[in-house]
């Protein structure tokens, strides 16, 4: 049997290697998933596109990176990337989405229609973040009491470092639990 795949998609300002998402896909490695990070091929362009253009946009960013999601890939994406939410809800992938843009109906259309576990993952004090609407769409949700949208949170370093934590541990329970038990 081939080690599953874990694609990750970043948010619209730091790559796929950033701290949220490549927690995320270590916590995925260790299980055994091959790591297949994508970058944007023009990462200046998310900062020009309205809200409607977004989806479409990651979408096209990632068929041109992945041309054929496999079956039974693990989704982990960061902000802007949580667009793909509809290849996940299309190809019944589980996914884990930090900061996830719960504004935008693209995405939370996509979280609704989704038939394979998801984990959310955000902050209280992020505006692109629903407290309610987390919690309706699935019961796998991590929220940082005073985190903003880059899941750091008021007061010392430290204290942010605690949140990575934390979101690396939900995410190996998610997996553990849930994904891959």
């Amino acid at each position: 049997m081939s080690s599953p795949e874990a694609i990750v998609l970043p948010g619209g300002q730091f790559g796929p290697h950033s701290p949220l998402p490549m927690y995320a896909a270590c916590a995925a490695e260790q299980r055994g998933a091959t790591i297949r990070p994508i970058s944007w091929s023009d990462p200046d362009r998310p900062l020009t596109l309205t809200p409607d253009e977004r989806g479409p946009w990651v979408l096209d960013q990632l068929a041109r990176a992945v041309p054929d999601v496999p079956a039974g890939a693990l989704l982990i994406a960061k902000s802007l990337g949580t667009h793909a939410a509809s290849v996940a809800a299309e190809r019944s992938l589980p996914a884990v989405w930090l900061t996830p843009v719960l504004t935008s109906s693209f995405v939370v259309d996509a979280l609704r229609r989704a038939s394979a576990p998801f984990l959310l993952v955000g902050g209280t004090a992020d505006q692109l973040w629903d407290s309610t609407l987390a919690r309706e769409l699935t019961p796998y949700v991590l929220e940082v009491e005073g985190a903003d949208h880059g899941m750091f949170v008021p007061g010392r370093l430290a204290a942010s470092a605690a949140v990575l934590g934390q979101t690396a541990t939900a995410v190996e329970d998610f997996l553990d639990e849930v994904v891959w038990p």
